[in-house]
């Protein structure tokens, strides 16, 4: 996956006058603190530079990620066309960026940042390459969310790692209060951040909402530790991304974890992939989430015919199609 045209172009005349080694000295120092998960009072990206670290190493793959989950709550929910995004803890826009890819036909975006510095490069890039109304506001996402409109889709991504875990609660809460009809988080795909998922969920299922991606269900998550759910997207690199890194392979693989919740229960439950396939001579295994809320591997051969071809073509993360029994 690579980011959007206007996307990429605007990136790079972002960092066209920076200092190579500089970069790579800032990617290195914000890449420790991912890493690390640091909640020292300050944000990640509270400066120029490390914002423009960001997008030289980071937006490539948090973009793919987030792209990846908006894929999966469309499919969940082909009727959803949100004409309202309220995106907190926006970033540079990523979430934009993705929406607007996924639904070119959004009307309008309110993004809440707490950086000037992330807001301001976040500004730039969008110029007029979004059509959606737009508007940045500064704020803190743990105390900041009163007075906001409610939004058809309310998104909250690579943001619950940087707070402190006892205020997350209360940020839940207040994220589906503003939510219409639909909300997604998306969070790093480490044991960690899959607990931060799986408490959201819960707390979400708790308050009435319906669980769209990836569960197909609304029973605990069937997975023990240190088994975890995670999914992945292979990431292109730029020249550029490779020389901030050092890397000498062109792409890297994005690991991360969501959950999509709507108002409204879905349509239709299918299983989802939760690794990546292991195919051989005549047959494919899937891991699979099923709909009963267990999960469990399924062996699919040439005798099951249709099904077959068809289980052959998904990847880690896919659903099952409608016909597989």
């Amino acid at each position: 996956m690579e980011l959007p045209a206007p996307l990429r172009q605007g990136v790079e005349r972002v960092l066209e006058n920076v200092p190579l080694a500089t970069l790579k000295q800032a990617a290195k120092t914000l890449s420790d603190r991912y890493r690390a998960e640091l909640r020292d009072g300050r944000l990640h990206m509270a400066e120029d530079l490390a914002v423009k670290a960001y997008l030289a190493t980071r937006l490539p793959a948090t973009y793919a990620a987030i792209r990846a989950s908006l894929d999966a709550l469309s499919d969940a929910n082909p009727e959803f066309q949100p004409r309202s995004l309220l995106d907190v803890g926006a970033g540079p826009g990523t979430v934009l960026w993705a929406t607007t890819d996924q639904w070119p036909d959004l009307a309008q975006a309110v993004l809440l940042e707490a950086s000037a510095a992330v807001r301001k490069v976040g500004e730039v890039l969008a110029g007029d390459a979004i059509a959606a109304r737009t508007s940045w506001l500064a704020g803190d996402v743990t105390i900041d969310l009163a007075g906001l409109e409610p939004a058809d889709l309310v998104t909250c991504a690579y943001v619950l790692d940087e707070i402190v875990p006892a205020s997350l609660p209360k940020l839940i809460d207040r994220l589906w209060h503003v939510t219409a009809d639909t909300l997604l988080i998306v969070e790093p795909g480490t044991p960690a951040g899959w607990q931060r998922i799986l408490a959201v969920r819960r707390q979400l299922i708790e308050a009435g909402a319906h669980v769209l991606a990836p569960c197909p269900h609304q029973a605990p998550c069937p997975l023990a530790q240190p088994d975890w759910c995670h999914f992945s997207r292979r990431v292109a690199r730029t020249r550029l991304h490779r020389l901030a890194k050092d890397a000498d392979v062109p792409w890297e693989d994005e690991k991360f974890i969501y959950v999509a919740a709507s108002r409204d229960a879905p349509t239709s439950r299918r299983a989802r992939v939760l690794a990546p396939p292991k195919s051989g001579s005549g047959k494919v295994l899937l891991k699979l989430c099923k709909e009963d809320g267990t999960a469990a591997e399924r062996l699919f051969t040439k005798r099951d015919g249709a099904d077959f071809k068809l289980a052959r073509r998904l990847g880690w993360g896919d659903r099952l199609a409608k016909t597989a029994i």
